[in-house]
């Protein structure tokens, strides 16, 4: 089993920056994609960002330009830098990661507990 949790959320004004982080630890082998995503109350989980062992990102459209997501692998962790938050950004955010454990040859993919971002107007 894999544990992922993820620190950084808080409260901010408009305009503001935070850094989410998001360690990956357990029986890891290898760990394929990571990424980002948000919910707020009522409404589906939406995908943020994701990156590949290769670094390959992808966005949603809605963060393009002012979220950038990036990964360490060595440390199995993924960030998720937010600049210029919006007060539509305010959700909870879940980061997941798509990973084989040593004597396994099948992916399987684990959620972190998540974390709240708040932006005030």
């Amino acid at each position: 089993q894999v544990q992922l949790q993820e620190s950084g959320g808080g409260l901010v004004q408009a305009g503001g920056s935070l850094r989410l982080s998001c360690p990956a630890s357990g029986n890891i082998f290898s760990i394929n994609a990571m990424g980002w995503y948000r919910q707020v109350p009522g409404k589906q989980r939406e995908l943020v960002a994701t990156i590949t062992s290769g670094g390959s990102t992808n966005y949603a459209d809605s963060v393009k330009g002012r979220f950038t997501i990036s990964r360490d692998n060595a440390k199995n962790t993924v960030y998720l830098q937010m600049n210029n938050l919006k007060p539509e950004d305010t959700a909870v955010y879940f980061c997941n990661a798509d990973y084989w454990s040593s004597g396994s040859y099948f992916v399987e993919r684990s959620w972190g507990q998540g974390t709240q971002v708040t932006v005030s107007s």
